[in-house]
């Protein structure tokens, strides 16, 4: 995705900038997902403590609270993760049920994160989908 989400003047709800951000992002599903992170891509959790605590955690993602999120993952930023090794790198965002991660992705990508992208259905798509969660 390039350019403003929202240039100029004109006012646009949620609904509406939302679909705008996804028109330009290529989500994937919870196996495209667990496919991806076996084959080296970061997945993110951005999801609130509470849901982490009351719903478990993926096994191997990296949590990052969404308030931080753009600071730990540029990778030319002075408080990035040590997994934010490049623009390059394959990121899947994923929050409770994929809403609020496609507006982060949209974020990332202005950043330079060009591989960016969210679960489609958040955490909880993955949870339905019988993956691994940890308590």
């Amino acid at each position: 995705m390039s350019g403003d989400l929202n240039s100029g003047t004109e006012r646009v709800g949620i609904d509406e900038l939302l679909e705008r951000v996804r028109a330009g992002l290529d989500r994937i599903g919870p196996h495209e997902a667990a496919a991806a992170a076996a084959d080296g891509a970061l997945l993110v959790d951005i999801r609130y403590a509470t849901l982490r605590d009351r719903d478990g955690l993926i096994p191997g993602a990296l949590v990052v609270e969404r308030n931080e999120l753009e600071w730990r993952l540029d990778p030319q930023g002075s408080h990035r993760a040590p997994e934010a090794v490049s623009h390059d790198l394959q990121v899947v965002v994923v929050c409770n049920e994929g809403y609020a991660s496609s507006l982060a992705v949209a974020s990332l990508q202005q950043l330079g994160l060009h591989r960016a992208t969210d679960l489609i259905g958040g955490f909880q798509a993955w949870r339905a989908a019988g993956l691994p969660v940890r308590a």
